[in-house]
């Protein structure tokens, strides 16, 4: 065994787990402590100047740049008690990932010293050089100019010894150019749509708002293993590795007892999490070896998509503490399931009715169902937008395996609400909409209760289900930022729920009344977006076919996929409360290209640099210890004898010598493919070329190398074995 792996095992297999030192008091009494939120303003703020703020808040409208000055000078005051020397606009640049310039709460005084400043300007707007981040040519590299804005609905928090201001970031010329302002403007256009809508059942609704609960998947694996492999460190995923004899297929991982390190690194994990207001409840193994989930408290859309990012920053952080490294990659490893990042999304009034939730009377059911049609319209009508919204090149070796959605977007609704919209579709106006109260059954055990059976069952193959009072969008990735998928689902909704109210409104024009007009265009609509419910198996090739035929968008390559994005309909949606220009989504659609370029260019060249410098040396030393066995086999015994001997070691210098020569020639076929495809100078192009060309020599050379691993000599294999990366402790 190569030293490097050597040590790296044992260093992993003889780890010590550090107990976790919380504070004695009540996880209540500390949760949110570094986050200048309510009750902090509440306290740092004048009374006028708390009513100011809140009530803008609250309203949803801009903060003046004098309240702004008002507000900068006590949030330094409450981050200067709690630690903080500096302070950051904290965004979400084109990268998933996000961006913060720190400074120091620090200006001259004027005579000869300095004082610790912080004025409302610079909390309301700063200057970040927008040239260096992914733009798709909305700014050039002489165009530096871009503004970070203040984003009061998100409350600033302290990491470390920074106060992070959540911002919008924008150009010189006003695009967007992240993902948090097409956000709010897709949350506020659904705002005004849906509450057009309600006013039909409640005039009283005067405001609607999104909410989002997302569950993070993830894997731990050692830090000495992580060092040993070049591939897992620079494309966050295994490029190659040959199945463990042993994965899941037992099953005894998910929900298993959580192994004694894993436990204390989550323990700290939400220790760190709820000082700063995130409401992380839910933690356990998942079904992969080595595989994890956190799930929060579902929050107000915008501030789950933040606290996601953070609980991102934080794990990787956190783990490096226990000596681990989190992969947020969509498939780390072969074979075994991947990762995503479940986003569960509702809609509820200011009356505090969740509009997704079965109602208790006709009335309230016809509502429900209402909405549950046009979000079915609204899926049918933009799946492919929405899966463009998912679709990376990381999702790509995600979907469509080991209980991963696929990647055509249909909607599971369960067989009782599934039968409630066809009985709804031939149904009379008069009839009344009955829902089925919960179930009940009991396991005839005394001290069992009994069990409430939900109105629908779960699929794990769907990407969109409808799980009880929320869809479920599956197929999101676990390392995408939400808010590229919730931003496409808000935005279609609302578009969708404007043109319902324009038809119902026309039909009640022509004389219908209010109830005739909702009940025809729902009837139109459930009957309409029929195509788009599935219940069964998504993995089938039957279902694939059968898509295909309802004119379900099927298509597989991630670079083509990202096309609808500027379709006339996609255009048309986003142009609804100017969520996205059509020059935005040009321009946001030659930043996919270019990183779905870039993300498979990397692992070609670190796929061709291991092969070329780690696994064909490894091969030939072995092939060279197998030739001289045989010759000195030939020295010792006679040709009759040698023969015989020599047969099983004739077999796998061949089996080594065509393994070796097949992952050169497909290296260097690979090296070839990718050279002329940078010679491409269209980005669209470039990427088809990478997905068509370089891509698919990938599955080829892993294939030959993962035989390699198990013909040669275990102490000579140079990296890592998944038997050891998934089940050391």
């Amino acid at each position: 065994m190569s030293n490097l792996r050597l040590n790296a095992v044992e260093t992993a297999s003889n780890r010590k787990v550090t107990p976790v030192t919380r504070p004695e008091a009540k996880l209540s009494e500390y949760y949110g402590c570094k986050v200048f939120d309510r009750k902090a303003m509440a306290k740092y703020l004048s009374k006028e100047t708390f009513v100011a703020i809140t009530s803008a808040m609250d309203q949803g409208e801009p903060i003046s740049r004098e309240l702004a000055t008002h507000i900068a000078p006590a949030m330094r005051m409450w981050a200067m008690e709690n630690g903080a020397t500096h302070y950051t606009h904290w965004f979400h640049p084109l990268t998933d990932g996000t961006a913060e310039k720190h400074d120091a709460f620090i200006e001259y005084d004027g005579k000869g010293g300095v004082i610790e400043e912080f004025p409302g300007k610079l909390l309301a707007q700063q200057e970040p050089d927008a040239s260096s981040f992914p733009s798709g040519g909305l700014r050039s590299t002489f165009e530096a100019r871009g503004y970070s804005a203040w984003d009061p609905s998100s409350p600033a928090f302290i990491m470390g010894d920074t106060l992070c201001i959540p911002t919008v970031f924008i150009s010189y010329t006003g695009e967007a150019l992240d993902y948090k302002a097409p956000l709010l403007k897709s949350l506020a256009a659904l705002d005004k749509a849906a509450t057009a809508v309600c006013k039909y059942f409640n005039p009283d609704v005067k405001h609607v708002s999104t909410s989002l609960g997302w569950e993070q998947e993830y894997f731990l694996i050692d830090e000495e293993l992580y060092n040993a492999r070049p591939d897992i460190v620079l494309t966050g995923r295994t490029l190659m590795g040959h199945e463990s004899a042993k994965n899941q297929q037992l099953e005894d991982h998910y929900f298993g007892a959580i192994p004694r390190r894993v436990l204390a690194f989550m323990k700290e994990l939400e220790y760190e999490a709820w000082k700063l207001g995130i409401p992380v409840k839910t933690r356990h193994n998942e079904v992969a070896p080595n595989q994890f989930e956190l799930a929060p408290i579902y929050e107000e859309c915008n501030l789950a998509v933040d606290h996601n990012l953070l609980i991102m920053a934080l794990m990787r952080e956190v783990a490096r503490r226990y000596s681990f490294r989190v992969l947020m990659h969509e498939k780390p490893f072969k074979g075994i399931n991947g990762s995503g990042k479940h986003n569960n999304w509702s809609i509820s009034t200011n009356t505090g009715i969740n509009l997704f939730s079965p109602g208790k009377n006709q009335a309230e059911n016809f509502r429900f169902i209402t909405f549950v049609a046009n979000v079915l319209m609204a899926l049918y009508k933009n799946n492919a937008m929405i899966k463009a919204s998912i679709s990376t090149a990381t999702n790509a070796h995600r979907l469509g395996a080991n209980e991963a959605p696929p990647a055509i977007i249909s909607s599971f609704l369960g067989a009782q609400i599934s039968s409630i919209l066809d009985k709804f579709e031939k149904a009379s106006l008069d009839d009344a909409i009955k829902m089925d109260s919960k179930k009940r059954f009991s396991l005839g055990v005394g001290q069992i209760p009994e069990i409430l059976v939900d109105n629908t069952d779960r699929n794990r193959t769907s990407p969109f289900a409808f799980t009880g009072n929320r869809f479920e969008f599956r197929a999101v990735g676990s390392s995408a930022n939400c808010a590229s998928a919730m931003t496409a689902m808000n935005a279609a909704l609302a578009y969708q729920l404007v043109e319902f109210k324009a038809e119902v409104d026309e039909l009640i024009a022509q004389g219908h009344s209010k109830k005739e007009a909702l009940f025809t265009i729902v009837k139109k609509y459930i009957k309409e977006s029929k195509p788009i419910r599935f219940d069964g198996n998504g993995y089938s090739n039957e279902w694939r076919e059968e898509a295909a035929r309802r004119g379900l968008d099927c298509e597989t390559s991630v670079p083509v996929i990202y096309d609808c994005y500027t379709s006339p309909q996609s255009i048309k949606v986003f142009a609804n409360g100017n969520i996205h220009t059509e020059k935005e989504l040009h321009s946001r659609n030659e930043v996919k290209w270019e990183v779905y370029t870039k993300k498979i260019q990397i692992e070609a060249r670190v796929l061709g640099d291991l092969s070329l410098n780690h696994i064909i040396p490894v091969g030939l030393r072995y092939q060279s210890q197998l030739l001289d066995s045989v010759a000195k086999l030939k020295t010792v015994f006679p040709q009759d004898k040698f023969e015989k001997l020599a047969e099983e070691e004739l077999r796998l210098i061949e089996a080594v010598a065509e393994h070796v020569g097949a992952v050169k020639a497909n290296v260097d076929k690979m090296t070839e493919a990718r050279k002329k495809a940078n010679r491409i100078e269209d980005s669209r192009k470039k990427a088809i070329a990478y997905h068509d060309t370089v891509l698919p020599c990938f599955d080829t050379i892993r294939y030959h190398i993962d035989k390699l691993e198990l013909i040669v000599d275990n102490e000579m294999w140079p990296l890592p074995k998944y038997r050891e990366l998934l089940f050391v402790r």
